[in-house]
């Protein structure tokens, strides 16, 4: 069985996940199951197929969650040096054509969110970055070509 890597906070809102679908979600749908059935002929019954149908996204995300949590490694970070790029580090980098400087997390692949800045450790720039340190470039393969990034800094989060 494959570990993931995860930080503590990442952990704890897949918990929370989890906990919420099974005693809030679950329940819920179960009611609304029942309700749906006492409306008569479940041939013509939108409710009833909807429901059922929330039913099985509720049940697939469980098995899904609580596969993830029993295969997750929680990471401490403060237990990190931060002289080099490594799971759980804040690395601020600059494109040396753009001069364009970005900021990300590096996180394990449930907890990404390029929204938040977070990357996981299975991306392409991640993958370059792991392991460098700061004043260091890395050649990384985009969509749009190979981009040259410099290493500004590095924080543990």
């Amino acid at each position: 069985m494959e570990k993931v890597p995860m930080t503590s906070e990442g952990y704890i809102r897949l918990r929370d996940e989890l906990k919420n679908l099974k005693f809030v979600e679950r329940p819920a749908v179960v009611k609304a199951i029942a309700e749906a059935r006492g409306h008569g002929d479940l041939s013509e019954n939108a409710e009833y197929y909807a429901a059922r149908d929330r039913q099985s996204f509720i049940e697939g995300r469980l098995a899904e969650l609580e596969d993830i949590i029993s295969r997750c490694e929680v990471i401490d970070i403060r237990k990190l040096k931060g002289e080099t790029v490594t799971f759980g580090v804040i690395v601020e980098i600059v494109d040396e054509e753009t001069n364009e400087v970005t900021s990300y997390k590096i996180v394990g692949p449930y907890e990404a969110d390029i929204s938040r800045g977070f990357i996981s450790t299975a991306s392409p720039i991640a993958r370059a970055l792991i392991g460098k340190r700061v004043g260091e470039s890395v050649e990384v393969t985009t969509p749009n070509g190979a981009k040259v990034f410099n290493i500004i800094s590095i924080a543990i989060a």
